[in-house]
C-alpha cells in the first residue's frame, strides 16, 4: 500500500467535498421523510414542513455567533501572561 504524504484524510478537499455531498444529502433525505411522516405541531409553527431543520439551522447559528462575541469580550491581552520583566 503506497502512502502518499497528503496529511489528515479529513483535512484533504476531496473528503470534504465528498462529505459535504452526504451530508446535504443525508439532511434532504430527513426533510423529504417529513412527508411520509407527518408531524403534528403543538405550536403550530412547529407543524411546518422543515421547520425542524430551519430551527435547527438559526440555533446553531446562534450559538456560533454568541460563542463569537463571548470570545471577543472575554479575550486576553496578547502579552497577559508575560513576566513584567520579560522582555522576548
Amino acid at each position: 500500500m503506497k502512502r502518499t504524504d497528503q496529511g489528515h484524510f479529513l483535512t484533504r478537499p476531496a473528503t470534504i467535498r465528498r462529505l459535504w455531498w452526504l451530508f446535504s444529502g443525508l439532511l434532504i433525505v430527513t426533510v423529504m421523510l417529513q412527508l411520509a411522516f407527518p408531524v403534528k405541531g403543538y405550536f403550530g409553527v412547529d407543524g411546518w414542513f422543515g421547520f425542524g431543520a430551519l430551527y435547527g439551522f438559526l440555533s446553531c447559528l446562534l450559538m456560533v455567533l454568541v460563542a463569537k462575541a463571548l470570545g471577543t469580550v472575554l479575550k486576553r491581552p496578547r502579552n497577559y501572561y508575560r513576566e513584567s520583566g520579560d522582555d522576548a
